[in-house]
């Protein structure tokens, strides 16, 4: 049974590691044009707390009254029972169908995503095990998962439109069906917006940045040579259980991978992670996660985080902006994890936090088991030499 890939920071699931014997300075903060250094940036706003459970909670109410008419059920639970369903494509022409194009277009916003975006709005089975009940004939609850990990119960709707307050650990017995956000379609829009606007503003891909430099800076780089480039590879990677509600579904994870550019400026490179499913299971990706031919310096820093539906991608890229051009390259490498985690509003720390864990100076010779801070995650990396054509 596939549970969240939503890890909590109260129980890390991945570590700050590959501690090197390395020399690193405290970053220094310099408003953009001027070179004394100053605090740090404030961060960006963060979205309102629960701006999309919102949407979603008053989705979930209008599927239960849809659900009411013997017809729309007998087309939908069905559906429901074999995938995710899209709600845009359920009961077309119906009220159902336009408050769903309305609240999608609500989602979008929430998450900084453009207005023109695929559906995101999904229904699912909370649990394969309700699958029995519902081929006998049960009348589902229907219910949206909350921004809050820490609620003492769920709100789900009956068809009449009751409300029914259900454990948040113990599985109920009635099904249940639960109006998300399709995290593995949002990703990908999030990543794209996130990548064009860090490349816009001068600190997108290392990778990007190395093409378009000379060939004679692209042989100084601290991973290049005149045959190809080193880079680091996930080659096993684990993550412990952690206690999550019945109702949570899939998470998308990506990682910020940030270090200083050939031209002497942060770059960030964003690399996501969709294969990790499962807790307490290892995989095996041989996944790239850092690409050294566009780095000045042979050390990198990883920060993981996750969209589990609420993650706002516009309040992110801007908040990374707005910290990560205001770092000076004084000619020794800084760590960029904590200017990147302190760019982040508050808000992704507590309740149901975007923020995963930092890795700190990765370097192309990184190898071995490495550690979580919290002893929760592990992975195993080893360099990796990209040949050239």
């Amino acid at each position: 049974m596939y549970r969240s890939r939503t890890f909590r920071r109260t129980t890390l699931s991945l570590g700050l590691a590959a501690a090197l014997a390395t020399t690193v300075a405290t970053p220094a903060y310099a408003r953009p044009g001027h070179g004394q250094p100053t605090t740090a940036p404030t961060t960006a706003a963060a979205p309102t707390t629960g701006q999309v459970f919102s949407i979603t909670d008053r989705i979930a109410r209008e599927v239960a009254g849809t659900l009411a008419n013997p017809s729309a059920r007998h087309r939908i639970v069905p559906a429901v029972t074999r995938a995710p369903l899209d709600l845009a494509t359920a009961e077309p022409g119906t009220s159902l169908a336009a408050a769903v194009q309305i609240a999608n277009r609500e989602v979008l916003t929430a998450k900084g995503l453009p207005s023109t975006g695929s559906s995101l709005l999904q229904l699912r089975l909370a649990d394969p095990q309700m699958r029995a009940a519902l081929d006998r004939g049960a009348t589902p609850l229907v219910t949206a998962v909350p921004n809050d990990d820490t609620s003492t119960s769920v709100t789900a709707y009956e068809p009449t439109g009751r409300a029914v307050q259900l454990d948040p650990v113990r599985l109920p017995a009635r099904p249940v069906l639960v109006v998300e956000v399709d995290t593995a379609t949002a990703l990908p829009m999030g990543l794209d917006l996130l990548r064009d606007t860090l490349t816009a503003n001068g600190i997108g891909s290392a990778a990007a940045s190395a093409a378009t430099t000379s060939a004679t800076a692209s042989a100084t780089s601290a991973g290049t040579t005149a045959t190809g480039y080193w880079a680091t590879k996930v080659t096993a990677i684990q993550v412990a259980d952690v206690k999550e509600p019945w109702i949570k579904g899939n998470a998308e994870i990506f990682n910020l991978v940030g270090g200083f550019g050939l031209d002497g400026k942060v770059k960030v490179d964003a690399v996501q992670m969709p294969y990790l499913d499962k807790a307490n299971q290892t995989y095996y990706p041989n996944q790239l996660l850092v690409h050294f031919n566009g780095y000045k310096y042979n050390l990198a820093d990883v920060v993981m985080m996750e969209d589990d539906g609420d993650t706002n991608y516009q309040a992110l890229v801007k908040a990374l902006v707005t910290a990560l051009l205001t770092i000076i390259d004084g000619g020794v490498y800084i760590p960029l994890a904590n200017a990147i985690l302190d760019a982040l509003p508050t808000s992704w720390y507590t309740d149901d936090p975007d923020y995963v864990d930092s890795w700190y100076t990765l370097s192309k010779t990184s190898s071995g088991r490495i550690n979580g801070a919290a002893g929760n995650g592990w992975m195993t990396v080893a360099p990796y030499f990209v040949e050239a054509l």
